[in-house]
């Protein structure tokens, strides 16, 4: 599906707009290589210092299909961000599209000189709507937006490309007035608003309101490109409520080259996704209708109200809390834990029935759960992520540091024919004991020799599997839970005795929305933790492959 756009034959009509999936240089890559329908990747928007944006919750679904979101602009500043682009392997036939945002023209012009030597175009992001001083902001003012994109045009030499907001009672103007100041071509829209959502009496977002997405605002998108394309002939990117291919012949009707994909992609795993162009594709070549049966409505992004029974303490910085109920999550699977006004985390849950948590003291959320009173109601969503599923008969050897015992525990409890490996700085760190060793053979290190085996539980692991016969080992499924030095030592470990296809590991990678979408949680072979996983098979890539990553 060859398209040209500005100077370029495209392999595919399609992007994903800016901020959603492609938002870190793994997952990037990941579709130059594999989905060339995707010929425009457009990045997460760049700012000229670090932000780290709002805390979690930042994503909210209000009806199937629609949603709200305020990640506030999140990234680790130009230079970093231009360091991690420059080693992206771009095909000639696509074209990276770098969005760029500042709270001055100055600001502007100071990331566009440091983001075009590793771009095809910038993208000017002049219409995110919940963040103060940026974005619609800067993008309902027609002379401003002229006078951004001619300060961005006069130090770069690649195309310049401004997105513009719906929330302005004239588009065509302010499109009129970016061509007025040079730009190659406009992308519309980014999302509506801002919108708000609540559950049980309390605002979802941390930010209170963010920008709407999502089926929802297709008629204002629509609206938008066409009076756009009335009065300008550059080329046009257009977004918003994109699903199907019925609605790709819609934008590209109403004047847009290229069509974005963004909020429908919500829930799909990467492989998900991949079948999704693919029958998108498909479907504009033998005129059908059919990708549309891939998209998620049945995401549940719902809370439901659970109340504190216990908090007890392990040791200073760990306790382990119980809750009032059961909850309905398979082994594999997390859930996201809400306690409004602070914020919310993923967590496995150490137990289903009734439900507990395992909580170490590593930041602001994890702070309060520490001293979180019992009766305090607080919120669960999900389940998320992909169930766990040994082959029949299997032996399951669990490998957890840290909370990693709560990702193993309900495999070992469930699946049975399981020995569970844990391992701590101390004994005092050591919780949950006695309740594995009534389901599983439990293998104890600590690094002072307090509790169990002196040393790394990795030393104890490798131990065990030189007991074991050729054929044992060859019936083994490695589940490896915990900080990434801990899981990347236990894999090179199991290597030594068995196949990568035995291996599943779930790696502490900071997770965000959980659906898929914000692309926090990438791994740095380009799956998100949070749809893919959280186990992922075969040997995890080394983290240093991602830590200049433009989001994370």
């Amino acid at each position: 599906m060859n398209t040209e756009f500005l100077g370029k034959t495209l392999s595919g009509p399609f992007t994903i707009p800016s901020g959603i999936v492609t938002t870190a240089t793994s997952i990037i890559q990941y579709m130059f290589d594999h989905m060339p329908q995707i010929g425009v990747i457009t990045t997460k928007s760049v700012g000229p210092e670090p932000r780290a944006g709002n805390r979690e919750p930042v994503y909210s679904q209000y009806a199937p299909g629609c949603f709200v979101n305020a990640v506030g602009l999140t990234n680790p500043g130009a230079h970093v961000a231009a360091e991690a682009m420059s080693k992206l392997r771009i095909p000639e036939d696509r074209f990276l599209l770098v969005s760029i945002f500042g709270g001055s023209v100055e600001e502007f012009v100071e990331v566009a000189k440091i983001m075009a030597p590793v771009a095809d175009g910038l993208e000017l992001n002049l219409s995110c709507p919940h963040a103060k001083g940026y974005g619609m902001a800067m993008g309902q003012d027609p002379e401003l937006v002229r006078e951004v994109t001619a300060a961005v045009k006069a130090v770069v030499d690649i195309p310049v490309i401004p997105k513009l907001t719906p929330n302005t009672p004239n588009v065509g103007e302010i499109a009129l007035a970016a061509v007025a100041g040079g730009a190659d071509g406009i992308c519309a829209i980014n999302t509506v608003g801002p919108g708000y959502t609540s559950s049980h009496g309390q605002p979802v977002l941390s930010n209170g309101a963010g920008g709407m997405s999502g089926k929802g605002v297709l008629p204002i998108a629509l609206k938008c490109v066409r009076e756009i394309a009335a009065v300008t002939e550059v080329p046009i990117i257009g977004c918003g409520g994109v699903s199907s291919a019925a609605d790709t012949r819609e934008f590209i009707k109403a004047g847009s080259t290229i069509v974005g994909v963004g909020s429908a992609l919500t829930g799909m795993t990467t492989d998900d996704i991949a079948s999704y162009f693919n029958q998108l594709e498909s479907d504009l070549c033998f005129d059908s209708n059919k990708a549309e049966a891939h998209i998620r409505y049945d995401i549940d992004m719902d809370f439901e109200p659970v109340v504190l029974v216990e908090n007890k303490r392990v040791c200073d910085d760990i306790c382990v809390l119980t809750f009032d109920r059961k909850i309905n999550v398979q082994a594999g699977e997390f859930v996201f834990l809400w306690v409004p006004g602070v914020g919310e985390k993923p967590f496995s849950a150490l137990s289903d029935d009734p439900f507990q948590l395992a909580v170490i003291d590593v930041g602001v959320f994890t702070h309060a759960l520490m001293d979180l009173a019992v009766g305090t109601e607080v919120y669960v969503r999900g389940p998320h992520g992909i169930p766990a599923s040994p082959p029949e008969d299997a032996k399951i050897m669990a490998v957890a540091g840290g909370t990693g015992l709560a990702a193993v525990y309900q495999l070992a409890r469930d699946f049975g024919n399981a020995e569970v490996f844990t391992g701590a700085r101390t004994a005092e760190r050591l919780y949950y004991l006695e309740e594995c060793k009534k389901i599983a053979e439990v293998h104890v290190a600590t690094d002072d020799g307090s509790e169990g085996f002196k040393g790394f539980v990795t030393e104890l692991l490798r131990s065990r599997l030189l007991e074991m016969t050729p054929a044992e080992l060859d019936n083994l499924v490695f589940y490896n839970c915990g900080p990434a030095p801990m899981v990347h030592a236990a894999a090179a470990v199991q290597r030594e005795f068995c196949r990568d296809d035995q291996i599943f590991s779930a790696i502490d990678y900071l997770t965000k929305c959980g659906v898929g979408i914000c692309g926090a949680c990438a791994a740095p072979d380009g799956q998100r933790i949070c749809v893919d996983g959280p186990f992922l098979q075969g040997s995890p890539a080394r983290p240093e492959a991602s830590k200049n990553d433009p989001v994370t």
